[in-house]
């Protein structure tokens, strides 16, 4: 009999007991492929510092989910049709470009995904990037990503059909229930989004997109952002008096805020640490006292452990504890004054120098420094240390070169944070003592360089790493305060946050550093009277306050 004398129902379909059958070995192949397909689908980790992922050997919580909702859909309505599969496919697909973005960002711009700042941005960052490719391969690189995207909804469609086929019949039994509800609770107990404690629970997308649309509310609705925000702050204080006393104990000196990155407590309380880098901070106090200068030291409390430096930084310019990460996101959004304004009332210029920055930083906007400097800006020829490139010994040279403070110049306030000591901690550029050469054509020796290049990620074990990168920190700004100083600055250098604990190793509290260096005794008085030491390791171990409360510091150290 041919295939011609089968008799065919009105829909053109094979009946059930027509359809080809296949084994149980296939069936359960189909089953377990497809669990692993929608499973890995949520279950990745970025390559650091790529765009490129790799799946991770663990369970989405999202995926445990959706096993429920089919099942559940099988004992409710039956079979879900692929009317309905689809819809869970695209809300499948959405839910794992969330989970990419919330892992690859903060490789590409060093802090963690924001809507409000990234989603005006996308079509620019595309637009630039089209730029200069013929529009025929500008057309097929747009057709592939959509067919991509179609291709790959069609896979998590197919693999549900496969899924909810499993389940449809056992989708009222009682071992199947207990079963996904005991996962269920294993994956409750096993969560964790602390890096410091591994699980093989990936990380929830759901309360990616939820945190997202919460700082979107606090952000759009006035009456959120302003329970969110301090109705006033002491910049606000200090603006509001006469310019006249804004800033009169620096007599107009110049001010260089550096904030030193990854530069915690954790360097003086663990005694292994501080016996690494006893003699770079001998080295480095030396040349401070040689220079004519002194420093005076304290601790004091970051909002932030390591990473997410922005909080360090802004909470400092604005006065405002940015613990609540929110709070960073709504102030961005504002015109809230900060230590900039201060200074620019009082006749400086300000100066943002951010070499690790090689993409358009749309939040500097908020900042709005005179002069913003980023990495392309500095014309580094050098060879690249790391993912950052350009090492802090060059910036710093750098920028005084392109802008010299001679005398026609403005007093200048300039912000710096440093990057040559930020995670992973590996290709420690060398230092260049002859600081003219640090700005020629081979700003390092070759054979240095290559060694240095060539140095691998310790995932491991990162703290020996952590701590050569803290005595280059020390040893390039020894190197700097020997330098002959073209006008009187009155440096302010402050550590950002400590390092995890896959550094330290134990846990440790989020207390920095903070060193005030000038040539003005009567001003280092101020700061003494506040319970700042002499020398670089503070008398007391107790911080003075959090990083917001320093503002309040500085600007009365300051004020005269």
């Amino acid at each position: 009999m041919s295939s011609s004398d089968i008799a065919l129902p009105r829909s053109g379909k094979l009946i059930a007991s027509q359809r080809p059958k296949i084994s149980g070995w296939q069936f359960a192949a189909r089953v377990t492929l497809a669990l692993l397909f929608l499973n890995s689908t949520l279950c990745f980790s970025a390559i650091w510092p790529t765009v490129y992922v790799l799946p991770d050997a663990g369970i989405s919580p999202e995926f445990v989910c959706l096993l429920m909702v089919l099942s559940a859909w099988s004992a409710l309505f039956g079979k879900p049709s692929l009317r309905v599969l689809g819809v869970f496919s695209a809300a499948y697909l959405l839910l794992a470009i969330g989970h990419y973005a919330d892992v690859v960002v903060p490789n590409l711009l060093g802090r963690p995904v924001n809507l409000y700042w990234d989603l005006p941005e996308l079509p620019r960052f595309l637009w630039v990037t089209v730029q200069g490719l013929p529009v025929w391969l500008t057309v097929l690189v747009g057709l592939l990503a959509v067919a991509v995207l179609w291709a790959y909804h069609q896979l998590l469609v197919m693999s549900m059909r496969v899924v909810a086929g499993a389940v449809h019949r056992p989708a009222r039994a009682t071992w199947l229930w207990s079963g996904l509800l005991l996962l269920g609770a294993v994956v409750v107990v096993n969560y964790s989004e602390d890096p410091d404690k591994p699980t093989f629970v990936s990380k929830a997308v759901v309360p990616v997109y939820w945190k997202e649309a919460m700082k979107l509310r606090d952000i759009l609705v006035p009456e959120r952002a302003a329970r969110l925000l301090p109705p006033a702050t002491v910049v606000d204080d200090a603006l509001a008096r006469p310019a006249s006393e804004l800033l009169g104990g620096l007599n107009h000196r110049d001010v260089s805020m550096i904030f030193l990155e990854t530069y915690g407590a954790v360097l003086y309380d663990q005694p292994d640490s501080s016996r690494a880098v006893a003699q770079t901070r001998a080295e480095l106090e030396k040349a401070i006292l040689a220079s004519g200068r002194k420093v005076v030291s304290a601790f004091y409390v970051s909002p932030t452990i390591g990473g997410a430096s922005d909080l360090a930084h802004l909470s400092v310019l604005s006065g405002i504890d940015l613990k609540d990460s929110r709070k960073h996101d709504v102030l961005l959004t504002t015109t809230r004054p900060t230590l900039l304004d201060v200074f620019e009332r009082d006749g400086y210029e300000t100066f943002g120098l951010y070499h690790s920055v090689g993409w358009e930083w749309v939040e500097r906007e908020y900042y709005s420094f005179d002069k913003y400097i980023n990495g392309p800006a500095l014309g580094y020829e050098g060879p690249a240390f790391g993912f950052w490139k350009i090492p802090d010994q060059y910036a710093a040279a750098r920028v005084d070169q392109l802008y010299p403070r001679d005398a026609s110049a403005k007093p200048r306030f300039t912000f710096f944070p440093t990057i040559s000591s930020h995670f992973p901690f590996h290709q420690v550029p060398p230092y260049q003592p002859d600081w003219r050469k640090l700005l020629g054509p081979q700003p390092f020796d070759a054979q240095a360089a290559a060694r240095a290049q060539a140095e691998p990620v310790n995932w491991e074990y990162m703290k020996p790493d952590y701590l050569r990168t803290i005595n280059y920190t020390n040893t390039w700004l020894a190197g700097y305060f020997r330098q002959p100083e073209p006008r009187e600055t009155v440096y302010v250098m402050i550590g950002d946050h400590q390092p995890t604990g896959s550094v330290s190793r134990e846990p440790t509290p989020w207390d920095v550093p903070v060193f005030i260096v000038s040539k003005d005794n009567r001003l280092l008085d101020r700061f003494r009277a506040m319970g700042f030491s002499d020398g670089l390791t503070p008398k007391k171990r107790v911080p003075l306050g959090g990083l917001h409360q320093l503002t309040d510091a500085l600007l009365t150290g300051f004020g005269g």
